[in-house]
């Protein structure tokens, strides 16, 4: 997959059990992450770091490995769009028309322990918000949605250091 050609892409299935209480969203892996198949593969996504300095889960740990553990932390992963059209790996680039979301009702039924939801940047605030919180079933269930910065190499208005700093609060 080419980081010129745009293309129908299909994110990954959620990580999730019944344990869940937390849920981290973003809004679709980028190249490098579809291309290993893995969240967050890119080398400079700050996101496995961050995992790691809140919760102990070493970032160079077999990627399966750390999503067992990640679940031990009652923590979901998951993407809010299944299916967009996007050139590269900018959420600048997702064609707004082209976004089907993931079912987050079967999601919020089977893991009823999830009621705090922390979206991975602006983009994946935008489409939780615009396309999953204005159903009437997502609505009904009073989730606490909070905002991060985006783990992103593209956002580097911010270190690593102080997207960990902001990140914290996903421990309270």
């Amino acid at each position: 997959m080419s980081d010129s050609v745009a293309g129908v892409l299909t994110g990954f299935d959620c990580i999730a059990d019944q344990h869940s209480e937390i849920l981290i969203l973003g809004s679709m892996p980028g190249v490098a992450s579809l291309k290993q198949q893995q969240y967050y593969a890119h080398p400079r996504n700050a996101f496995w770091k961050i995992i790691e300095a809140l919760y102990d889960i070493p970032a160079d740990l077999d990627y399966q490995q750390r999503l067992i553990l990640l679940k031990d932390q009652k923590i979901a992963l998951w993407d809010v769009a299944h299916q967009c059209v996007r050139t590269g790996s900018l959420d600048s680039n997702i064609k707004a028309d082209s976004v089907q979301v993931n079912d987050f009702k079967a999601l919020f039924s089977y893991s009823e322990k999830i009621k705090r939801v922390y979206l991975n940047g602006g983009k994946a605030a935008e489409l939780f918000t615009k396309k999953v919180l204005t159903t009437p079933y997502i609505a009904s269930l009073y989730l606490q949605c909070t905002q991060l910065p985006s783990t992103s190499p593209a956002n580097a208005r911010l270190t690593v250091d102080q997207k960990i700093a902001i990140w914290q609060q996903i421990r309270a």
